[in-house]
């Protein structure tokens, strides 16, 4: 899925403000503390950027989330590669921290000027304005399932998927994607409970997202290798 990266700034609504990863990057190492810098101002232009301390909020607890999020800024930015790295928990150079997406969607909702990083269903469920960001092939995209297919749309993935799709260099592809990956016994001994998770996971890949491409016709071979008493449950 993707990442939206959430603010709130008085007068600025979704998809109104635009942030590039050097941007991104160095707001997140502190470098850029006020809504008015120049280096906000100058990919903003139209919009009335007020001067406003900038409060950079994340996760205080370790998560996939955040290993997604640090991995794209250690891709487009080798001083946080260097000082910060990318982890399910990192020593952040500031701010605030929140428990969880729900943690840091209070703490943007509830100080002005912050700015933060949740699964793009949870903004969408909590009406959340988020940036539009520049992916490597410098378009400006909203995150969006669409946006994070096309990064996992991508030529050699490994046969295990363990592999990480942020700053894909697909044209259409949200720069912060990534892969939820599930851990299932590939040998079961309950035909029932073997047959519910080999459907369930199938489903998964194809009802409830919707998705095409490569990523999900390397899963499907992974489904298919689930066995109940060394009899292959899909076929």
């Amino acid at each position: 899925g993707a990442e939206a990266i959430v603010f709130n700034v008085p007068g600025i609504k979704r998809s109104q403000l635009k942030l590039t990863p050097e941007v991104l990057a160095d707001i997140y190492l502190k470098k850029i503390n006020n809504w008015n810098d120049q280096k906000i101002k100058a990919l903003n232009p139209s919009l009335k950027l007020p001067d406003l301390a900038i409060a950079v909020i994340h996760r205080s607890d370790g998560s996939g989330t955040t290993f997604i999020f640090t991995n794209y800024l250690s891709k487009v930015s080798a001083e946080w590669k260097d000082k910060v790295g990318f982890a399910a928990s990192v020593n952040w150079p500031g701010d605030v921290g929140g428990k969880g997406n729900e943690g840091v969607a209070n703490s943007v909702k509830q100080i002005p000027g912050a700015i933060g990083y949740v699964e793009l269903a949870y903004a969408s469920q909590n009406n959340m304005d988020w940036a539009q960001l520049q992916n490597k092939a410098k378009k400006y995209l909203d995150p969006s399932l669409d946006g994070a297919a096309a990064a996992a749309d991508i030529a050699n993935l490994p046969d295990d998927m363990e592999v990480m799709i942020t700053d894909s260099p697909n044209p259409n592809a949200y720069p912060i994607s990534g892969f939820t990956w599930l851990l299932v016994y590939e040998n079961q001994t309950d035909p029932v409970k073997g047959d519910a998770v080999a459907n369930l996971v199938w489903w998964m890949l194809h009802n409830g997202q919707k998705l095409k491409g490569a990523a999900v016709k390397k899963a499907e071979v992974l489904v298919k290798k689930i066995k109940v008493n060394s009899q292959v449950v899909l076929k």
